[in-house]
């Protein structure tokens, strides 16, 4: 741990950060919101400069989403593949932010295409963490019928992440939507068993037994709170965790 990190009171070393091709579009109904990109980056700067070691996973809901696809008549697998891309070019768009900060980033591709980032290779990704760049993984894991909160968990099993921090739209687990409820309950912490039985809609089923499975702490904070991931790192802010 470095010295600003430790006067910082940052406790984890090295963390997976997901976030939602949603959070990158800004006030619009589609696509990338350059400010909005260079903003998260800036979150993402102030957290690395403390020596944290930074995996990232971002969806592709801005762009394209599988699943909708899917429901338009789109064959699942053929959707499920274009969604995958969206997350490479959502990748490539932060790699482009946080390197313009002076952040090393490197996108790790599951489905090779060599011209414009890395093929997923697990101790290369590794030694890339070590040198203290920033990896975004994308493509998802790859495969068809596995959402990018699946690929966090599964890439943050495979780095040994301490802990997976998925930044939201709201400061937590709420028991229903806060924004059509007033009188909804934020979970300071929950079980993962219990995150199932109530059907909470945090992260897709296999994801969250994923990371119970692997005893994976989930940290669900607000994106959009100006310095929030730098606070809830140091466990300042409102946030819910989710253990085993």
């Amino acid at each position: 741990m470095t010295p600003a990190a430790q006067e910082s009171g940052v406790k984890y070393n090295r963390v997976m950060l997901k976030i939602s091709g949603e959070a990158l579009m800004g006030d619009q109904a589609y696509g990338l919101h350059p400010p909005t990109v260079e903003r998260v980056a800036r979150e993402i700067k102030a957290v690395h400069d403390l020596g944290v070691e930074i995996c990232m996973v971002i969806g592709g809901g801005n762009i394209f989403r599988g699943l909708q696809g899917s429901a338009q008549g789109m064959e699942r697998t053929t959707a499920d593949y274009m969604g995958m891309l969206a997350t490479v070019m959502n990748a490539l768009a932060m790699q482009a932010a946080l390197e313009s900060l002076g952040v090393y980033t490197r996108v790790i591709s599951a489905i090779p295409m060599d011209q414009v980032c890395e093929p997923y290779i697990r101790r290369r990704a590794v030694r890339h963490l070590e040198k203290k760049r920033v990896c975004i993984f994308a493509a998802g894991t790859g495969n068809p019928y596995f959402t990018t909160d699946t690929a966090a968990a599964l890439r943050a099993s495979e780095m040994a992440c301490e802990a997976i921090f998925m930044g939201k739209n709201v400061d937590g687990i709420y028991d229903s939507d806060p924004k059509l409820n007033p009188d909804a309950k934020r979970y300071g912490d929950i079980t993962y068993d219990d995150v199932l039985q109530r059907n909470l809609k945090v992260m897709d089923a296999s994801a969250i037994a994923l990371c119970r499975d692997n005893r994976m702490p989930l940290v669900v904070f607000a994106l959009s709170e100006p310095g929030g991931f730098k606070g809830i790192m140091a466990g300042r802010g409102t946030y819910t965790i989710v253990h085993d």
